[in-house]
């Protein structure tokens, strides 16, 4: 399948390398307590905060802030419930802070109103302006219903219409809704402008003392509907302003109990700007988690994360699955992914801890979750879980090898199983057993390569989970020459086609899968087949093309089901 168009002349950076990979915990250290260990936007914010700042405020400033908020105008008092299953299988005593229950669906309405509220009357007669795709949008847009001031809410035109349509029904009259650039800092930049250009108040989503006063509320909260021993509390970081507020008031009020951040392993800003001592700006950020996704945090944020956050854990998107699927079995509540992170976070820093009969709490910040996207998150939670184990498995191409095979699987559960004739010898089997504990896909492994069948153990395999899986039996004779990508880029009309159309005319598509999984990112495997002479400039020109990619060519379910 020959590609018709020029490529583009656009360079674009690599993906960074995450602060902990999805398999091997590591530790960055936020200050001499604090450690970031593997298990990380709350609304993408502006890429930074420009406002000038006085005297640094203290814990007491921020207590006395947290305590004359006014976010009770608009927001309830939600509930702090016990997750049952939770606690009997990691035998601790495990809360839910459920956020997902406010009038947005989301902790966001407490930070934006606290600001709005705080300003003059004249002020507000010259109205907001946000900018913001998400949680933060729906929380000033029903501030300035409730104050009765005019908002402008700044959103990219690839926002999805039920986000646009929910801003508005939150709003009614009292918001224009501006659809702005292709990207969120696009509208962010957009909204700056408009700000300086009609005098309107910027309601920043995280980096704010106002702001970060209302977030705080929710620790009020939490320490008065639990005034027992607490271990750890549990919080989704993305631009910080949840976790300053929590922190502040925590540490203000039971500094024994621990703060805990979380971010996704493609989206840890904080975790690497608390490392650096300094705001580092991600070049990239995961889109699975995209209440989460911020490139860069705030310079109050990062002030407080750095000297009253005692740890990170960084998290990936099967933990977070998982996470949405424990949630769902204790309270009955779908939750969007960044509101699931704390969970998937307790559970990975109750492994690495051990020990019974601790108090953890989890914030579960959000609930604003894409129906499509459960396709996804069930598909990916039983991994998440290791509930599903993937092998290759090589089988002799002789009389009985498939029913010893078979044998060997004995009565576990089977997922999946694909398998297509290739060589006279032997068989190449891609296979999915349930499990019953994590880990227990490595003996398996171990045990039928003690019968003789070479076995790969894909559990943790990003290719064979995203792709192999549903295209196995795909060799080809032609294929002469090829080398195979994967690639991700954000789910929005006319993306797929654009992506075809910056690829070099000369150059052949000799494999091709795409699949909608419902989630804000679409995925792709493709196999170029290039001309000897653009050999050497083949990374130059799938830099320039703006996405992430990978070289997969030399990844083992490759050569083992497509080569």
């Amino acid at each position: 399948m020959p590609a018709k168009a020029p490529a583009a002349n656009t360079r674009r950076a690599q993906k960074p390398a995450a602060s902990a990979t999805a398999a091997t915990p590591s530790t960055v250290r936020a200050k001499p307590a604090t450690r970031v260990s593997k298990v990380a936007s709350i609304d993408k914010a502006p890429e930074a905060s420009k406002t000038p700042r006085a005297k640094p405020l203290g814990l007491a400033d921020y207590l006395q802030k947290i305590l004359t908020t006014r976010v009770y105008d608009v927001a309830i008092e939600s509930e702090l419930v016990r997750a049952n299953n939770l606690s009997r299988r990691l035998g601790h005593e495990v809360y839910i802070k459920r956020e997902d229950t406010q009038p947005v669906f989301s902790f966001k309405l407490r930070g934006a109103y606290n600001k709005m509220a705080q300003l003059s009357a004249k002020a507000l007669a010259k109205g907001v302006i946000c900018a913001s795709a998400g949680n933060h949008a729906q929380g000033v847009a029903l501030g300035a219903r409730r104050l009765g001031c005019k908002a402008t809410i700044v959103m990219p035109v690839t926002t999805p219409q039920v986000k646009v349509d929910a801003v508005a029904a939150f709003g009614g009259d009292n918001v224009q809704i501006v659809l702005h650039g292709e990207s969120y800092s696009d509208a962010a930049l957009h909204a700056r402008a408009l700000e300086h250009k009609k005098g309107m108040t910027f309601v920043h989503p995280f980096d704010d003392p106002d702001v970060i006063a209302g977030q705080g509320t929710v620790a009020m909260e939490i320490l008065r509907q639990h005034s027992g021993p607490i271990d750890a509390v549990f919080v989704a970081i993305g631009g910080g302003g949840l976790i300053s507020g929590v922190a502040a008031y925590i540490k203000a009020v039971r500094p024994e109990i621990k703060v805990i951040g979380v971010q996704t392993d493609d989206s840890d800003a904080m975790a690497r700007s608390a490392k650096a001592g300094k705001r580092v700006t991600l070049a990239d950020v995961g889109l699975f988690a995209d209440g989460t996704a911020v490139k860069l945090v705030g310079e109050e944020t990062l002030r407080l994360v750095r000297k009253h956050v005692d740890d990170f854990v960084i998290v990936n998107t099967d933990a977070v699955c998982a996470a949405i699927k424990d949630i769902y079995q204790d309270t009955r509540s779908i939750v969007e992914p960044s509101g699931a992170m704390g969970v998937a976070a307790m559970k990975q820093y109750a492994a690495r801890h051990g020990g019974q009969g601790k108090t953890y709490i989890a914030i579960n910040c959000g609930a604003n979750m894409n129906f499509d996207r459960l396709r996804f998150v069930a598909e990916r939670a039983e991994v998440g879980e290791e509930r599903e184990a993937l092998f290759a498995v090589t089988i002799p191409e002789e009389r009985g090898s498939f029913k010893r095979f078979c044998a060997m699987i004995g009565p576990r559960s089977v997922t999946e199983f694909n398998y297509r004739i290739s060589d006279e010898r032997q068989a190449h089997v891609f296979v999915g057993l349930s499990t019953q504990r994590k880990g227990e896909s490595k003996q398996i492994a171990r045990d039928f390569e003690a019968q003789g069948f070479a076995t790969v153990d894909l559990t943790h395999d990003e290719l064979a989970k995203t792709h192999v899986r549903h295209m196995v039996g795909g060799r080809s004779s032609l294929a002469d020459g090829e080398r195979l990508f994967s690639f991700e880029f954000p789910e929005r009309p006319g993306a797929l086609m654009k992506f075809l159309s910056t690829l070099p005319p000369g150059w052949n598509i000799s494999l091709f899968h795409y699949r909608n999984q419902g989630a804000d990112y679409g995925r792709i495997l493709m196999g170029l087949q290039v001309p000897p002479a653009d050999a050497k400039r083949v990374t130059k020109v799938l830099d320039g093309m703006g996405y992430r990619y990978t070289d997969e060519s030399r990844n083992p379910v490759y050569r083992l089901f497509l080569r």
